[in-house]
């Protein structure tokens, strides 16, 4: 067996496939559609309530962090799905687990959302 160093891709090629990979995700993943729309509409409110420069720098955080969150998530089931199609209980943990991170960390950017948005609101009064 001939062992060949590891060629790194050119950086072009790394972006196409973390593009594609998006893409295959948005397709094929409901909550990312859910997330993606959940997200356009509390930009669109914290621009019409006019939160402050840096609180709109934490929701876009937290957006990210969600959705970042989401396509791990589906990179855990894929992976699952390839090792086993069978209902096996590790599975089962490993994906429950995967979207309880995600569910973890939409729960807490609600919470810290709430407190910007009532911050603003009551700033503005």
């Amino acid at each position: 067996m001939v062992h060949h160093p590891r060629r790194h891709k050119q950086l072009i090629e790394s972006f196409k496939d973390a593009i594609s990979g998006f893409v295959n995700a948005f397709i094929q993943e409901r909550n990312l559609h859910i997330q993606i729309v959940a997200a356009i509409f509390v930009i669109v409110f914290s621009l019409i309530i006019h939160i402050h420069f840096v609180e709109l720098l934490i929701v876009f955080v937290l957006i990210g962090g969600v959705i970042s969150l989401e396509l791990m998530n589906t990179a855990i089931e894929r992976v699952v799905d390839l090792v086993t199609q069978e209902q096996h209980p590790m599975a089962k943990a490993a994906k429950d687990t995967a979207a309880a991170a995600v569910w973890w960390f939409s729960v807490i950017s609600a919470v810290i959302y709430l407190f910007i948005v009532v911050g603003t609101l009551i700033g503005q009064s």
